[in-house]
């Protein structure tokens, strides 16, 4: 819950001016009553339409709905292509960190998402 809340801190400090809208899925720091009390702090007094964080939960036990089910997948079988021809552990991870960074995903569960479907990871 604490590195969530510094996370969303984090968020609100680059865009200051801006609300936002985020996607998660059902874990259970993103409900404990120590996030949704940050929540009531940064939203306090404005309705919902103003809110300066608003959340949108994935279906629970969907991975469907989770894009990020998807770039996980594609990153593991990445790595489960090359793992064998790494020499090692860091090497490897150095190899997982540029892929994620230099691959534009496209699935059908980002489509769902209109405009983030643009997003490169």
């Amino acid at each position: 819950s604490d590195n969530t809340i510094d996370y969303l801190r984090y968020l609100l400090d680059q865009s200051p001016n801006q609300r936002l809208l985020l996607f998660w899925d059902g874990a259970s720091y993103h409900r404990s009553h120590v996030v949704q009390g940050f929540f009531g702090e940064v939203n306090e007094g404005l309705p919902p339409e103003r809110w300066k964080i608003h959340c949108v939960r994935f279906a629970p036990n969907c991975p469907s709905q989770n894009p990020i089910e998807d770039i996980w997948l594609q990153a593991k079988t990445w790595v489960r292509r090359f793992c064998a021809l790494i020499p090692s552990f860091s090497r490897l991870k150095w190899m997982f960190e540029w892929f994620i960074q230099h691959t534009t995903f496209d699935f059908a569960t980002l489509q769902m998402y209109g405009a983030f479907s643009e997003i490169k990871y």
